[in-house]
């Protein structure tokens, strides 16, 4: 039998402005096109303030309006 194995394209990554927990213990963090709030939200797991970041993360988009 023959098997092929498929050729993987390597996924598109781009530097994304994020939020960030500035608790040191906490490892949440947040694409800012996804955060429910414009400034400085709460973190959703420990309730400390957040602070703005960048990552190397995959390409996503955000198709939903904001009112």
């Amino acid at each position: 039998m023959y098997f092929s194995k498929k050729v993987m394209e390597p996924v598109q990554q781009e530097e994304t402005p994020i939020w960030a927990c500035s608790q040191h213990e906490c490892t949440c963090w947040m694409r800012t096109n996804f955060a429910f709030e414009e400034e400085s939200p709460a973190c959703p797991i420990c309730q400390s303030q957040m602070v703005k970041d960048t990552r190397l993360l995959p390409l996503l988009s955000n198709n939903t309006r904001r009112a």
